[in-house]
């Protein structure tokens, strides 16, 4: 092989930061088939995110956790952009970054951690599957795109069931979490939306680093606060669940994300979080010992059924 077509070779199945591929001998995959694959790595790596939370509450208050993950997430972002010499995001993106960075880096990770002090982690995960039509809703009104009525009727559909399904496994009875959970869904799903936006103009990774980069000072002083009035005691499993909401949880989960929302939309790869609940459920049985009740499986038919409609519906 010559050293020309070595180089043809290489440069063809390079891959960016941006996450845009150049295409191999038969093409780039479609840019549909790429978003929906990054944008389902995100949920796997968000459906993890409660039982990672359970695992660091082991070892930290619910703010110094928050406070932690948040200044450990926002140093590996700043090494990403310092090392890749990235510059500043222009100034008609800091609305936006802030928005990402009061719903995403702050609020979200917050409440949700408060609620797992007083709910299970598939309580949580049942209540936040709530999250793909908020965020649904939020996208419909600040892109100005209407998704058809059988994306709605889809969308309400999966809604409908996972509120049956958190209903049913409550008692009938909402728990005093849930009122922190709702207040996660509206923040999150603002950040999402935002964050989704940006990320057709910048690539994904950066619009979470510069969220997290610009949180730091706040993050900084919020963990100095909180571990100084909360107690801590390290243990394997405490770290490994604080590691996890940041590096993956935090970072690399939503750099997949975004890219994917700026690929396909964000109403449809909303819809691809409904799977979510139910993958965190698995991982509420597997990792903490929580028991899942016999209605799981019939959620999880409905529901996928629901991102299967939403997925083929068009805007």
């Amino acid at each position: 092989m010559t050293a020309q077509n070595s180089a043809t070779r290489s440069t063809t199945i390079a891959v960016d930061l941006s996450g845009k591929g150049v295409g191999g001998p038969g093409g780039p995959p479609p840019p549909a088939t790429t978003g929906t694959l990054l944008a389902a790595l995100g949920v796997v790596a968000f459906s993890l995110t409660f039982p990672a939370t359970v695992w660091g509450l082991d070892s930290f208050g619910p703010w110094s956790l928050a406070a932690v993950r948040s200044v450990l997430a926002a140093l590996i972002a700043g090494g990403f952009l310092l090392a890749l010499r990235v510059p500043l995001p222009e100034r008609r993106h800091f609305g936006p970054l802030a928005v990402v960075a009061g719903g995403v880096v702050v609020g979200f990770p917050l409440l949700t951690t408060l609620a797992l002090e007083t709910t299970t982690s598939s309580h949580a995960a049942v209540v936040v599957g709530l999250l793909p039509l908020t965020t649904a809703a939020f996208a419909a009104v600040r892109t100005g795109r209407r998704p058809s009525r059988t994306f709605w009727a889809a969308a309400l559909a999966g809604a409908a069931a996972v509120v049956a399904f958190t209903v049913a496994e409550s008692g009938g009875s909402l728990k005093a979490g849930d009122l922190y959970l709702f207040g996660a869904l509206l923040v999150c799903a603002a950040g999402y939306t935002e964050g989704g936006r940006l990320a057709a103009h910048m690539p994904g990774w950066q619009v979470i680093g510069w969220a997290l980069v610009f949180c730091l000072p706040l993050g900084v002083t919020g963990a100095a606060v909180a571990l100084s009035l909360e107690p801590v005691e390290p243990t394997a499993r405490g770290v490994s669940g604080l590691v996890w909401v940041a590096a993956v949880s935090q970072f690399a989960g939503l750099y997949v994300w975004y890219r994917g929302m700026a690929l396909i939309g964000i109403a449809r790869a909303s819809q691809l979080q409904l799977a979510q609940p139910l993958l965190t459920l698995v991982w509420s049985v597997a990792l903490l010992g929580e028991g899942l009740s016999p209605a799981a499986p019939l959620a999880a038919v409905a529901v996928l059924v629901c991102i299967a409609v939403t997925q083929r519906a068009r805007s």
